[in-house]
């Protein structure tokens, strides 16, 4: 259960203070921090690397195995924390649900995040359970099985490891001659220690959305729809609004609310939604995943609504009121992407990229980079989608990543 409207905390570091620990500290987790401590909460971040973007910002920080479930029990009963927030999906989640068992609350509930780490079980929720238009789509943990898929699905499809995120595994299997391949890369690429694959038919979309979805104590919100386009499975650009018929909209915010009803708890979910058909007259909605927590193409909010998505779930799970959500003005985004490896990277261009005009920047700080690993991203409004589309991008690609 979340924290009760009304509550009263100290301050950080002191007796009294509310403690926040986030299991993940990337770019994401870092604004969640931000507008924690905006409220007076103490922030302590874990991650599997040293200097994570949250942890620079953060009061204590941890380096740790996350898959490692002694250790996350370990860890949450030395820092006691009123919230557990996992902020990746790599996550040792049965320990997270007996922990929950035991009285600690994760956000949004342990199940959620259970069930959305590994695509095979929400998409059987989603599916199965509760009857939600999906792509069609096979399970496959061996070769055999993953040929037979592909078969019974047909071309072409789509190939994902159960457990991944940022597209990583992702492959568009097109052609027999791609087949093996996609295992391959898959294969390889998933996460944690069970390794199998989604096989799913391809559905030829008009746009895919983000229904941003907030659970609070003064009930269920949504946000303006965020269009994006995605490539090698992960997001380059985002815009808000993603102009839909007013039925299409509905049917998104009724496919939304029931699955995250069905995940429970309070908290911002990011909810990705195809969307087939003309868009001057209602479309059919597809749900593809959902994120129990703020999404990488809703950065967007950071600059288009009177409160981001980092607000929105900092506010719901800590038990505040949401209010009204408002769309300010139309506004987009861009990432900022890394051309290499290094150990150093260092940036350029930024003074370049802020003359475009209602642009901002933000860059995430990560000690690391490798080829195409998302660095920043490029926000900025305009008086059309179209309009701050052109700006984001063009503010993006001012921004140099030296290697």
């Amino acid at each position: 259960m979340a924290q009760e409207a009304g509550t009263t905390w100290g301050t950080p570091t002191l007796a009294g203070a509310k403690r926040l620990l986030l299991l993940g500290s990337g770019e994401l987790g870092r604004e969640v921090a931000l507008e924690a401590m905006r409220l007076g909460w103490e922030v302590i971040a874990a991650d599997a690397y040293a200097h994570a973007p949250a942890m620079q910002m953060a009061h204590r920080f941890h380096v740790i195995d996350m898959l490692d479930g002694d250790r996350v029990r370990q860890l949450i009963e030395q820092e006691k924390p009123d919230l557990i927030v996992p902020e990746v999906e790599a996550i040792a989640t049965d320990t997270l649900v007996a922990l929950e068992a035991e009285g600690w609350t994760v956000v949004p509930t342990a199940k959620a995040t259970r069930l959305t780490m590994n695509r095979e079980g929400i998409r059987r929720l989603a599916a199965e359970e509760l009857q939600l238009r999906t792509s069609p789509y096979q399970f496959a943990g061996t070769l055999a099985e993953y040929r037979a898929a592909v078969e019974a699905i047909g071309l072409p499809c789509v190939v994902k490891p159960i457990m991944s995120s940022s597209g990583k595994g992702q492959s568009l299997v097109r052609s027999p001659e791609d087949i093996d391949a996609a295992w391959d890369y898959a294969y390889s690429a998933g996460r944690g220690k069970v390794q199998r694959v989604i096989v799913e038919g391809f559905i030829e979309f008009e746009t895919e959305i983000t229904l941003l979805t907030v659970r609070a104590q003064d009930g269920t919100f949504f946000c303006p729809p965020i269009g994006h386009r995605q490539e090698d499975g992960d997001y380059r650009e985002s815009w808000q609004p993603c102009g839909l018929h007013p039925d299409t909209v509905a049917e998104c915010q009724r496919v939304a609310g029931q699955i995250t009803d069905a995940l429970g708890g309070w908290g911002l979910f990011g909810v990705e939604l195809f969307i087939a058909g003309s868009p001057d007259q209602p479309q059919m909605v597809y749900f593809s995943e959902v994120s129990p927590r703020p999404h990488d193409t809703g950065m967007v909010t950071m600059v288009s609504q009177n409160m981001s998505e980092f607000e929105l779930h900092v506010r719901a799970i800590t038990g505040l009121p949401i209010g009204q959500i408002e769309l300010l003005q139309p506004g987009a985004s861009a990432v900022i992407l890394a051309p290499g490896s290094s150990n150093q990277p260092r940036y350029a261009g930024v003074a370049e990229a802020l003359s475009v005009p209602t642009s901002k920047v933000r860059l995430f700080g990560k000690p690391r980079c490798h080829l195409n690993r998302r660095m920043g991203v490029a926000l900025a409004l305009g008086d059309s989608v179209e309009e701050a589309k052109e700006r984001a991008i063009a503010c993006a690609s001012k921004v140099q990543v030296l290697l």
